[in-house]
């Protein structure tokens, strides 16, 4: 690795984590606000929905901006956003507030979350995204532990507002970091077949983006990896109310018990997937889509344990399906980025996070929510099963139409 690379990676994996815990500090202390404010499951559902409403509709433009100008200054306003998003939760006294504040929360989020994938894509060359992606991707498991834990222990000591104000801070203080030593890459830089792209005009721009829909790598991985994300958006928000109700756990102890499996499953999947698919491209090119497919698959009886089993068996299963839902998170991350050119690589991601969260967590947790509000948490849940079925089946297509990367890295 360069210098410049080095720090870039370093300082992005840092706010991704910060991202992660900022996110997840919502569903740490879920059942304190909702006791408060005394909302629906439905309710608590939708705040979610709002912020992968704007986070969604947010992408296309976002991607847009990321493949005209340099990414550096846009990745630090997201950072610096998101974070003064969540520090303003210290002072919030009503639903509504709570809502409009996780709605702007969405609009910081879409932007880093677009541009720091493509950065990393302009550093290192295709055959080593995997690896590099996977690290970067760790922050995802380890920010989300932390923000449970965070939630429900700071939460229920010293009130929910409290984890949203002291998770705010570090985010700000990256931002400054990444805006005084980041360097921008030059796009494209790192393609082996490629020269370093130019700046297109919007007549390219537009006729790249819409032949993105005729990707088939592409648009079977982001399809594949939207239901995977439907499941888990719907169990990220809504598990540690499930161990509430139905595993005996109070707020600070179902935190932390899903904290502790989120960071250990999370570190030890995505390491252990990321290295596997490394080791398949060897053999098989289409290794990262093989991989994904497999981790989903392993997942769904083990889901189905958690929800609809003994409550006893609810933390082993949890543990054992988490790891294998993680296996996935560098490979298909790779998979995507590495199906399309440096060119349209920020409207790709763009367009990605657009289907993913449109078709995925925007509106698993509301519609959970619903369905636990006329039934019970435990259907609500099963209906993530469907959506890891179809994830597996669409991942399996896409292995056939897997770009070759010629020689795996070593």
């Amino acid at each position: 690795m360069t210098r410049p690379a080095l720090i870039a990676l370093a300082l992005l994996l840092a706010l991704n984590l910060l991202n992660f815990i900022d996110r997840y500090i919502l569903p740490g202390v879920q059942p304190l606000i909702q006791a408060e404010f005394h909302a629906s499951d439905q309710a608590m559902g939708a705040l979610t929905t709002a912020l992968f409403v704007t986070y969604m509709l947010t992408a296309p433009f976002t991607g847009w901006l990321g493949d005209r100008f340099r990414r550096k200054p846009l990745i630090v306003a997201g950072a610096v956003l998101w974070s003064l998003a969540t520090l303003v939760t210290f002072w919030v006294h009503d639903y509504w507030s709570l809502y409009i504040r996780h709605a702007l929360v969405g609009v910081g989020e879409a932007t880093f979350t677009i541009f720091a994938p493509a950065v990393l894509s302009d550093f290192f060359p295709p055959k080593e995204r995997n690896r590099i992606l996977s690290i970067f991707y760790l922050a995802i498991p380890v920010g989300a532990a932390l923000g449970y834990l965070v939630g429900a222990q700071l939460g229920s000591r010293f009130g929910w507002r409290t984890p949203f104000f002291v998770g705010a801070i570090p985010g700000l203080v990256i931002a400054g970091l990444y805006a005084v030593f980041a360097t921008e890459p030059v796009r494209g830089a790192s393609e082996d077949h490629e020269e370093p792209a130019v700046k297109p005009t919007a007549a390219v721009m537009i006729r790249n983006f819409f032949t993105l829909f005729g990707n088939p790598g592409y648009m079977f991985a982001t399809l594949g990896m939207a239901m995977m994300v439907f499941t888990m958006g719907g169990i990220s928000t809504w598990m540690p109310t499930f161990l509430n109700r139905f595993a005996g756990m109070n707020v600070a102890r179902a935190g932390t018990v899903l904290g502790a499996i989120t960071v250990v499953d999370g570190l030890a999947g995505t390491a252990i997937g990321g290295w596997l698919a490394q080791r398949w491209l060897r053999r098989n090119h289409r290794a990262l889509y093989l991989l994904s497919a497999w981790s989903v698959i392993l997942t769904l009886p083990l889901a189905a344990v958690v929800f609809f089993g003994p409550p006893k068996l609810a933390v082993p299963a949890l543990f054992a399906a988490e790891f294998f839902l993680f296996l996935n998170t560098g490979p298909l991350n790779a998979a995507i980025c590495n199906s399309v050119s440096a060119a349209v690589r920020s409207s790709a991601i763009a367009l990605e996070l657009f289907l993913i969260h449109m078709l995925g967590d925007t509106f698993s947790p509301q519609i959970i929510g619903a369905i636990s509000g006329v039934s019970s948490l435990r259907v609500g849940l099963g209906l993530t099963l469907v959506t890891l079925i179809l994830s597996g089946m669409l991942l399996f297509a896409g292995a056939r139409f897997a770009p070759d990367l010629e020689e795996a890295a070593p």
